[in-house]
């Protein structure tokens, strides 16, 4: 197991001893362990009981749990307590704003133990009956009730990403060519159907080996000869395996991996789109587009009739790529609650080929994530400064914050404190339930503040778990305009906020966007690909993504403006 799986059964453990009230110091022992563990680099597969209780947080008891993890897979006092939690209890836990206590409450006072009850008992009044809930509680979970049922059987882009790879490497020995189709090829960020292209001569056959390979159920009610539907362990999203004739497999690529709004669209042939898949005689798709008579669309793009609209005033070419990233500005390191220092991020950006990399941990308010104190952010910059006196001209690492923004739209820090970073990431962390009023006024005034140089995560969305916050998307992208402020496209898979179909029109205001991984370790860097993949989606061009700039530029463009701010 990797670490991540292992802190999340400490964590799980945790919890549950909590909700069944079983010993409070060995609860917090199990808390404790998985808070700090989140944040080591250390193996905790290859570490021995002596060396795990080195770690901090992690005491004899929990090292030897950590143990049993690394022998069996599994932890005995996990599954016990298992057995004793109803699904439906631990499914509460999904609820935004139920924490342990909450959960114990309706469950042992109400005798809920399913999300159906639960739902069933607010639309019925009984839970903002309870002492400590309220009506506001209720609305609340019973609109997060409906999220969570509108995201069943979905999963965010990685995961299906990580799916599809798995499922074409499994297939690549029994088929001629496999091709991952549909959603993910159209790199959609929540993914309700993973589907794959197989070329074969003999269905019958193919069929009857996809039966045999493990790991997959297949459907047999949705499923007919030449197409197999299920799922994988471990995944819940439906799989689409469709089985396809040599000469037609590029053509069903193009036509399964395009929405039907943009297969609908008519071009100056006189023909839609879809008509002429069929009819071109060339199934490759630059083919088909110019037998509809309509320009090229890249994959990413083919939702609907905007990719034809921004046609009109751009090329394909023009889109934004990994190769065109020049740097990357949104990161952490274990200042705050990063796993990895400074320097190794810094190193490993350097490897991936890019020529800056920019600091942002988190500020003093977030103290949840350990965030920056004053003195903090001094040492720090020292720090800095002793190591880009060790990189020559092409690389830099650049001083910068995610600044709380604060419930009136103000920043966490002083003018002062704030003019010793080269830039600064206004983000919203706390207090997210607002009207869009609320949420649009104050990130208006956090837009406002001429240290701000780039809006973060503007919903504040977690996708398949959290919805983001209401804002008027137009009035903070006027703002951003306004005030010559970055909107971030923040890159985690988690996040991809601000949404793609808001890209256009930020481009049309003339404000740049950024590409920021959001990492909090090495591996996070490379979340820029998922960022680049919306980008794309939503029509961003190399020349309006802001870490597309070369050092140079990017170290000018830092520096005028906070000339600008100091004159």
């Amino acid at each position: 197991m990797n670490n991540a799986e292992i802190v999340d059964l400490l964590e799980l453990t945790g919890r549950l001893m909590e909700l069944h009230e079983r010993d409070a110091f060995k609860t917090r022992a199990f808390q404790t362990a998985a808070f700090n563990l989140d944040k080591t680099t250390a193996e905790l597969s290859q570490l021995p009981v002596d060396e795990l209780v080195k770690l901090p947080g992690v005491g004899k008891s929990v090292a030897q749990k950590i143990h049993e993890i690394n022998e069996t897979g599994r932890l005995a006092d996990l599954d016990a307590l298992l057995a004793e939690t109803p699904a439906g209890v631990l499914d509460m836990f999904r609820i935004k704003g139920l924490g342990v206590k909450k959960v114990r409450t309706l469950w042992r006072e109400l005798g809920i133990d399913t999300l159906a009850e639960l739902r069933t008992a607010g639309e019925e009044g009984r839970i903002a009956s309870i002492k400590g809930f309220g009506a506001s509680t209720q609305e609340k979970i019973l609109d997060a009730l409906t999220f969570l049922q509108e995201q069943q059987g979905k999963v965010r882009m990685d995961r299906a990403d990580e799916l599809a790879q798995r499922l074409r490497e499994q297939l690549v020995p029994h088929f001629g060519r496999v091709e991952i189709s549909g959603q993910v090829r159209r790199r959609v960020q929540e993914v309700d159907t993973v589907q794959l292209l197989l070329q074969t001569t003999d269905p019958l056959s193919a069929m009857l080996t996809l039966r045999g390979l493990p790991n997959l159920t297949i459907n047999e009610r949705e499923s007919s000869p030449f197409v197999w539907r299920g799922k994988a362990e471990g995944y819940d999203v439906a799989i689409e395996l469709r089985l396809e004739a040599p000469d037609q497999l590029d053509r069903q690529l193009f036509i399964q991996s395009a929405a039907g709004a943009h297969l609908k669209q008519p071009g100056s042939a006189g023909v839609a789109l879809l008509q002429a898949a069929y009819i071109s005689n060339d199934p490759s798709e630059t083919a088909i587009y110019e037998r509809a008579g309509l320009p090229y669309v890249v994959p990413e793009m083919r939702e609907d009739d905007f990719a034809f609209r921004w046609s009109t005033q751009h090329h394909h070419t023009h889109l934004v790529t990994w190769e065109d990233l020049r740097g990357t500005l949104h990161n952490h390191s274990t200042w705050s609650d990063g796993k990895e220092s400074v320097a190794s991020m810094a190193a490993y950006t350097r490897e991936l080929g890019l020529s800056y990399f920019g600091i942002a941990d988190h500020s003093k308010t977030a103290s949840y994530a350990h965030g920056l104190s004053v003195e903090q952010v001094l040492a720090q910059h020292k720090e800095i400064d002793q190591l880009n006196a060790g990189f020559g001209t092409d690389f830099r690492i650049f001083k910068g914050i995610e600044s709380d923004i604060l419930g009136d739209g103000s920043l966490d820090y002083d003018n002062e404190i704030l003019a010793h970073f080269d830039y600064v990431v206004a983000s919203v962390h706390q207090t997210l339930s607002m009207t869009l009023e609320k949420a649009t006024t104050r990130l208006l005034r956090a837009i406002e503040n001429p240290y701000t140089t780039i809006l973060g995560h503007p919903t504040g969305r977690l996708l398949l778990a959290r919805e983001g916050y209401p804002i008027d998307h137009r009035a903070v992208i006027d703002a951003c305009a306004e005030h010559g402020v970055v909107i971030e496209i923040n890159a985690s898979p988690y996040r991809l906020d601000i949404d793609w179909r808001w890209i256009d029109y930020a481009m049309q205001r003339g404000v740049l966007l950024s590409i920021n991984p959001d990492a909090h370790n090495l591996a996070g860097l490379l979340d820029m690909h998922y960022g680049v993949d919306v980008a794309r989606k939503g029509g961003l061009t190399a020349e309006m993504t802001f870490n597309a700039l070369p050092l140079d530029e990017m170290a000018t463009y830092l520096q005028q403006r906070r000339n600008r701010i100091s004159n």
